[in-house]
């Protein structure tokens, strides 16, 4: 059955959503050394990677069709081998950035998504990337970013021992089949779907983690 790309406007809302409720609990955190669903990350890891994704996010926007991602997924490699080379390039990024504390790093992640969205009206409908003979739009790929936003936000909110759902839950399964072409998604709820799916456990902490080594475990 075909699916259908997610409205518009959802997904717009939706990016502004995610952004907007990562700021809200930046501003609420008070200990950014806390353990996260990520494995081997604290809270201010967790800060730096939003940064360095919004950043490459807005690189990969302005250099479309012809980014660094754009190359990666034209390769047509397995999602194994995809989601290999995307974790190596997190860990990369996240080494090198400079030792800032979590609210200044939230702060450079704020700013290059908005700049991103800046851009997004006027680029909306021009190829961001072909995977497997699909074109997919810069729009998609807007779809891309709510998931991550939201995921994270959710990574936060545990983080501080509190919980978080997205005000709009469906249009992010639609936002993952078009923006998360190279990953299934498992069947559900639909925030649930999305979050099993990223490899997270919606019962984190209380979960028995020990079953999924930390390798096999995507950081979306």
């Amino acid at each position: 059955m075909e699916r259908t790309p997610p409205d518009r406007l959802r997904i717009l809302e939706s990016y502004q959503d995610g952004a907007a409720t990562i700021r809200a609990m930046a501003a609420q955190c008070s200990d950014w050394s806390a353990p996260t669903p990520c494995p081997d990350w604290q809270a201010v890891d967790l800060a730096g990677h939003l940064r360095c994704v919004a950043e490459n996010y807005l690189e990969y926007l302005q250099d479309a069709p012809d980014s660094r991602l754009s190359k990666l997924f034209a390769q047509d490699a397995a999602s194994a081998v995809l989601i290999r080379q995307q974790a190596r390039q997190n860990a990369a990024e996240l080494a090198v950035l400079p030792a800032e504390p979590g609210p200044e790093r939230i702060m450079s992640f704020l700013v290059s998504a908005g700049a991103y969205m800046d851009l997004v009206p006027d680029a909306w409908d021009r190829t961001h990337l072909i995977y497997r003979g699909t074109k997919y739009t810069v729009g998609d790929h807007v779809g891309a970013a709510c998931v991550e936003w939201h995921l994270h936000a959710w990574d936060l909110a545990r983080a501080m021992g509190d919980d978080y759902r997205p005000r709009d839950p469906e249009v992010l399964v639609a936002a993952w089949h078009w923006g998360v072409p190279h990953l299934p998604l498992l069947p559900g709820d639909p925030w649930r779907a999305v979050l099993r799916s990223s490899g997270r456990s919606p019962n984190w902490p209380e979960a028995d983690r020990s079953r999924t080594p930390a390798r096999s475990r995507r950081r979306v």
